[in-house]
């Protein structure tokens, strides 16, 4: 197969993850040849990684000829205008979740989340993703969306199962929840477009809108989001500052916890939670009820290796996994974590798809209509009804 190379924009924690992936994929010539980012962390990250070239702006980036893909890692509301840019430059795109959000617009009162109408947001962010894909579509170029959990492997095997038995999903329940973000951005609507539920509730909402499809393809049926209800909370906004030891949430105008319902056109359902106050680790959970069966996808916490440990000096240099405050006592560990949440199977489809000009699993439709219920949800929320779609 052909080369790619491959520019990053941004390097925190999740262009981490994505070197990593990068440097595991197998029967493409892969190089991450550029990263681009403002700030002095970005020269010792090359350096780390061995990445040839250093920009200290996007523009740099995509004037790069020898590039074939930008890998977008940056804070969501640069996201829209960067993918545009990136593939009119002539370059295939991979982008972190969000695929889009409402960001503000000049007049809005300040802070954004508090104050602009989510039917307005609601309405602006369709319009915006509309553009945003008829700017896509135009260009020829592929875009990858990076939803890691469509590629874990017990969703994999979840989807297998559906497609082998052809059985009715009749409910769905996914999770992802932890103490918090550390990043200041999440805090505020303008950056993030929203809190816990597009931050995080993103990852399940993607993974049950993708089953349902996966039964839909396996049972000769159409099968689309009728009506979405919601609720969300700032649940940590009365804690003592002396409570807020391990709970890092701390929101300026976005929920710290959020649900949505989802209402299929078949009358089955689907119920999606994202929390910034659960303790123990990341969660991230999918279970599947079926006419014939019932599916438990424990990404993360499972049970491939539980340690109890008394010594946390001694523990220092071990990962146990994401988001955990201490290593000691029991602990659920995850085990090549990259590879068990999914990050490794996407770049390598990603890569593929590159070098073949197939699709991607998780591809533009998938990121629009994730957007669409995320947004349905806020809606519904802060009105206290069920929005139709």
């Amino acid at each position: 197969m052909a080369g790619i190379r491959v520019g990053l924009v941004g390097c925190g924690f999740v262009s981490e993850l994505h070197m990593h992936a990068f440097r595991r994929v197998y029967g493409v010539d892969v190089e991450v040849a550029a990263v681009a980012a403002r700030g002095d962390k970005v020269v010792a990250f090359a350096r780390h990684h061995n990445i040839a070239r250093v920009y200290r702006s996007f523009a740099e980036l995509i004037a790069d000829r020898e590039l074939d893909i930008i890998d977008i890692c940056t804070p969501p509301n640069l996201h829209a205008e960067m993918i545009v840019a990136s593939m009119q430059a002539g370059k295939h795109v991979i982008c972190e979740k969000p695929f889009a959000g409402y960001f503000g617009r000049n007049g809005d009162q300040q802070p954004i989340g508090k104050h602009v109408p989510k039917a307005l947001m609601y309405e602006r962010v369709i319009e915006e993703m509309d553009a945003t894909r008829a700017a896509i579509e135009r260009t020829g170029k592929l875009f990858m969306y990076a939803e890691d959990w469509i590629y874990a492997p017990a969703v994999t095997k979840t989807a297998e199962i559906i497609k082998a038995t052809k059985d009715k999903i009749l409910f769905m329940k996914g999770e992802e929840s932890h103490s918090g973000s550390h990043a200041a951005h999440a805090a505020q609507w303008a950056m993030t477009g929203g809190g816990s539920l597009i931050r995080m509730g993103c990852h399940p909402l993607s993974a049950v809108l993708y089953l349902k499809q996966v039964e839909a393809k396996a049972r000769g049926e159409t099968i689309r989001v009728a009506s979405v209800t919601g609720d969300v909370g700032n649940v940590t906004a009365g804690l003592k500052p002396g409570e807020r030891s391990y709970i890092k949430a701390n929101p300026v105008d976005v929920e710290d916890w959020g649900t949505l319902t989802a209402t299929f056109s078949d009358g089955t359902k689907a119920t999606v939670f994202s929390g910034d106050m659960i303790m123990g680790g990341v969660r991230n959970l999918i279970e599947t009820y079926t006419s014939g069966g019932s599916l438990f996808a424990n990404i993360t916490p499972n049970t491939h290796l539980m340690s109890y440990q008394t010594s946390e000096e001694k523990l220092a240099s071990v990962y146990i996994t994401e988001k955990v405050d201490r290593k000691t006592g029991w602990q659920y560990v995850c085990l090549e974590e990259e590879w068990t949440r999914g990050y490794l199977q996407e770049i390598q489809d990603f890569m593929e798809c590159a070098v073949t000009g197939r699709q991607p699993l998780s591809d533009l439709a998938l990121a629009y209509e994730t957007i669409k219920v995320n947004y349905a949800g806020y809606w519904a929320a802060e009105e206290g009804r069920r929005v139709v779609l």
